[in-house]
């Protein structure tokens, strides 16, 4: 027979007798506030607070209400984030992503939310050192550096499960790809800085695909050796190169200052040519309008600018020479002009006058008439 059924000699499960209020009568259901101060008893004793039945409710009940107070501010508490400026929070609710949290104070319930705090704007570096053969079939060492930084938080926490370790095995495989389709001389001279771009780019590609969340800034080839046993000869061979290249610096250095310098020459020498060739044209043109002012002339008076061009083909040729012998026309006698002995200091005329044209017209001139006069009297004396 069940406790609850009538008639029944049954005990109360919960620990009390079948009447209510004092009565004798076992039907009806228990008393629930007899059942929940049985259960506060309980707890009070759990606690170390014994009062038994001569204590009040209340005072049985304040220590449990102050502790659940300090649980529930502690939980509270708990429950809320301090999101500095170069972090982000991935929240997952009860193991799923819910949101992100951004800079500021958060609440998210504890125990229901779970926060991944996250630094975005820290740099973070990876160097690897490693062994690898170029296209040409030789072996190099290369030493590289890559710069990274946390671009979605999301997918950096909850995508992959390992996302450096990804980092350094992409890393490996983007760097033996690009070094693997370069030849060694490349590698090892003017095709690092292209490399280091051509790494960087597949790798962003390979964490992409992964969906890591990771953004790579920079890739650095710190430094790149040829295997220990022929260094020397790698040596020799860029110390060659390098002779070669300040060669030819020099070289082209030489040839800047030369082919300016005969570019000039040829272009002055084009001038000079150029103003000769004009001076020649304005002499002749000059020359030729000269002769034919003096053929107008000629033709208006013959005798006149015969005896003057005479005259000034006389004083030309004079003007050059220091000794004159002159023929006197109809006569047997030449007369002689030491032109020189006139010229010597001490003389009637200055040495500075004596060479000037004044002075060589001035002789010419009484030169000239007194051959008229002997020519004259010879005449007149033939006549008679």
């Amino acid at each position: 027979m069940a406790w609850n059924e009538p008639g029944g000699n049954n005990k109360d499960p919960w620990g009390g007798g079948g009447n209510r209020g004092g009565g004798n009568n076992n039907e009806g259901p228990p008393d629930l506030d007899e059942v929940f101060k049985k259960v506060q008893d309980r707890l009070d004793n759990l606690f170390g607070n014994g009062g038994g039945k001569n204590s009040g409710s209340k005072g049985s009940g304040l220590p449990f209400m102050l502790i659940f107070i300090v649980l529930g501010v502690f939980y509270i508490v708990q429950s809320f984030y301090q999101i500095d400026e170069q972090e982000r929070g991935v929240v997952l609710r009860l193991g799923e992503y819910n949101r992100t949290l951004e800079p500021g104070l958060k609440f998210a319930p504890a125990l229901i939310d779970q926060v991944l705090i996250v630094n975005v704007t820290k740099q973070r570096v990876h160097s690897a050192q490693s062994s690898m053969l170029t296209k040409d079939e030789n072996i190099v060492q290369v030493d590289l550096s890559v710069q990274y930084n946390i671009a979605n938080p999301v997918d950096y926490t909850l995508r992959v499960r390992n996302p450096d370790g990804t980092l350094v095995q992409a890393t490996d495989s983007a760097l033996r790809h690009v070094v693997g389709s370069s030849r060694m001389d490349d590698v090892l001279t003017v095709g690092r800085e292209k490399i280091a771009q051509d790494v960087q780019l597949r790798l962003q590609e390979y964490l992409d695909n992964y969906q890591t969340g990771i953004l790579v800034s920079k890739v650095n080839m710190e430094g790149v050796e040829p295997p220990r046993e022929v260094q020397d000869a790698f040596d020799d061979v860029i110390k060659a190169r390098e002779d070669k290249t300040r060669t030819e610096n020099e070289a082209q250095a030489y040839a800047n200052g030369i082919i300016p310098e005969a570019r000039g020459k040829a272009q002055r020498m084009v001038e000079e040519a150029n103003a000769y060739q004009a001076e020649v044209v304005s002499r002749a043109k000059g020359e030729a309008e000269r002769f034919t002012d003096l053929l107008v002339e000629y033709q208006k008076a013959p005798e006149v600018t015969r005896e003057r061009m005479y005259l000034d083909a006389v004083e030309q040729v004079m003007s050059r020479s220091s000794k004159v012998m002159i023929d006197v026309e109809g006569g047997n006698n030449m007369l002689y002009l030491p032109l020189d002995k006139i010229a010597r200091p001490g003389t009637s005329y200055p040495s500075s006058q004596v060479v000037s044209p004044d002075v060589v017209r001035d002789i010419k001139s009484r030169v000239i008439d007194e051959l008229r006069r002997d020519a004259a009297a010879n005449r007149r004396r033939e006549v008679r």
